[in-house]
């Protein structure tokens, strides 16, 4: 059976993008369209509405255009008077101008060539302007109320818009009064809008006189879109409203919640953030729960790793520091040479010992911060494996195992990206391990190869293979499994546990097992390393 330890991170399911030309993220996509979705329908609804305001009064322009036009044509055949140089009969217009107007719903003017008012349609109908008189004066405040017919003080509200309208409906006259038909809106005695045409009463090409059509509907026009606007304001604050309460659904609460979570495991000191019902959405905030969730989870196995290290260093400690004491308790009591020689280099390999498992605790206990400072870069595994190998081949001593690499013919350069030191360091670990299994005079290979995007690299020996309940253990902490006849203590345990440890943090595997035996049924011919790191994009 064989160890296959690496990273795999779980697949999320590609996420379906809507509204992608929006900026932002999609929560932030969701925000625009929430709050532009009722400003739209409020636009729209005033857009339709003005467009329907501006149809009611065009047409209702053109109505009072041709009943004017009507009236004129039949003012100019019946009242006309005198040739070569007609007259209108003012009497009789008035009376054509009282069988042919409607004075309930508009008001019919008739004016002279001089502009001077001759007929009006209220005066026939018995109907007299009104407005609002102003309140009376208290006794001894000065002369009493007075009935100002003509419109009220010129320095009065009632006065200037009295005055505004007579200028208005003036300059009206006086434009028909040169032959031009004029048609539109403007503002009556009491402050109304007006739709007004103002139609020259013509007799070949002279101007007899002007008869003004003018309704005051308008504002009633105008009351009655202010009430069909109403419907859509009141979607539009509808929308604003749910849209509001939405976003404070899906993203205030769940963000309060989560930081209400944050600070259960800030204050209670646990080791993990569950937010199932925030976790299962496919959002940023959902995004967010789960990372907290792996960061908490893997801040929890961070924590049990390094108990379970500090454990394992007090164990491993104890050991030789136990020797230590029985040895120095035992020299004061030994007075024969040779039996304080060997207390002596007793103590001397406790000592070295010691200075080895704390130099490899040391060295075990600044990886993760080495490995998390240093940004990764491209590295060249071809050449960085063919630099160590080199520095083992030119260090070599009479009876150590020899290193060799080989490459398949062709293979150009195989690239990385991580840290050229612990890369190192991890050939370093796996041929000083082999060489520690190999007979004198042995060999130790190194290949580098490529398979499926991945370089692979295998450190072979020539030593009795591992026992294949151990092809797991001894990846663990200060696991250590020598033959019979090697030095106790000359080994830490540490060094396979450094490698999968910096293999896993370059997002690669790590895994061991036997050569196949020479003839069948017979022992391993050695171990196998096998090192699989992802190739660097290019």
């Amino acid at each position: 059976m064989a160890s296959d330890t690496g990273i795999a991170s779980p697949e999320r399911p590609p996420r379906r993008e809507r509204w992608r030309w929006l900026p932002g993220s999609r929560l932030g996509r969701l925000i625009i369209v929430l709050n532009l979705f009722g400003l739209a329908i409020l636009i729209s609804g005033a857009l339709v509405l003005n467009e329907l305001r501006r149809g009611l009064v065009n047409a209702r322009i053109d109505s009072l255009t041709t009943q004017g036009e009507l009236i004129a044509t039949i003012i100019d055949q019946a009242a006309t008077v005198g040739e070569p140089e007609p007259m209108m009969d003012g009497a009789y217009a008035s009376e054509i101008l009282q069988m042919l107007s409607n004075p309930r719903s508009q008001r019919a003017r008739l004016f002279d060539a001089e502009g001077r008012l001759i007929a009006d349609s209220y005066w026939v109908s018995d109907r007299v302007e009104w407005r609002t008189l102003p309140p009376a004066r208290a006794r001894g405040d000065g002369p009493g109320l007075e009935l100002n017919l003509s419109g009220g003080d010129e320095d009065s509200p009632e006065g200037i818009a009295t005055a505004k309208a007579q200028a208005a409906l003036r300059a009206e006259v006086n434009t028909a009064l040169r032959g031009v038909h004029w048609a539109g809106l403007r503002l009556g005695a009491d402050g109304e809008r007006v739709v007004s045409v103002s139609i020259p009463i013509q007799h070949v090409k002279a101007v007899l006189g002007v008869l003004t059509l003018e309704a005051r509907d308008v504002d009633e026009i105008i009351a009655a879109e202010r009430a069909a606007l109403l419907p859509f304001i009141l979607i539009a604050v509808a929308v604003s409203l749910v849209s509001s309460l939405l976003l404070n659904h899906l993203i205030a609460h769940p963000v309060r919640r989560l930081a209400r979570a944050a600070d259960r495991v800030r204050l209670a000191r646990a080791r993990a953030i569950s937010v199932p019902d925030i976790s299962r959405r496919d959002d940023e905030l959902g995004d967010l729960s789960r990372s907290l969730e792996d960061m908490t989870h893997a801040l929890s196995e961070r924590i049990d790793a390094i108990e379970r290290f500090a454990a394992d260093v007090a164990h491993e400690i104890r050991n030789p520091l136990t020797s230590l004491r029985s040895a120095v308790e035992t020299l004061g009591l030994v007075e024969e040479p040779a039996a304080r020689e060997r207390l002596m280099a007793v103590l001397q390999n406790d000592v070295q010992r010691m200075d080895r498992l704390v130099t490899d605790i040391s060295n075990a206990s600044r990886l993760d911060a080495e490995l998390s400072r240093e940004a990764p870069t491209p590295v060249d595994l071809r050449r960085l494996i063919a630099d160590v190998v080199s520095l083992y081949q030119a260090t070599v001593r009479p009876g150590d195992p020899r290193v060799t690499f080989t490459v398949p013919e062709g293979l150009e350069a195989v690239v990385v990206s991580g840290q050229e030191d612990a890369l190192g360091q991890v050939l370093r670990n796996l041929i000083d391990n082999a060489r520690s299994f190999s007979a004198p005079e042995g060999l130790v290979r190194v290949s580098l190869g490529r398979q499926r995007g991945q370089a692979v690299i295998t450190v072979d020996d020539d030593g009795p293979g591992i026992p294949p309940e151990n092809l797991e253990t001894i990846f663990e902490r200060f696991y250590t499994s020598r033959p019979k006849g090697t030095a106790f203590g000359g080994n830490s345990g540490l060094g396979l546990s450094i490698v999968r440890q910096i293999i896993l943090a370059h997002e690669g595997s790590v895994r061991a097992e036997n050569r196949p035996a020479d003839e069948p049924g017979g022992v391993p011919s050695g171990a196998r390393f096998t090192v699989t790191l992802p190739e660097a994009r290019r």
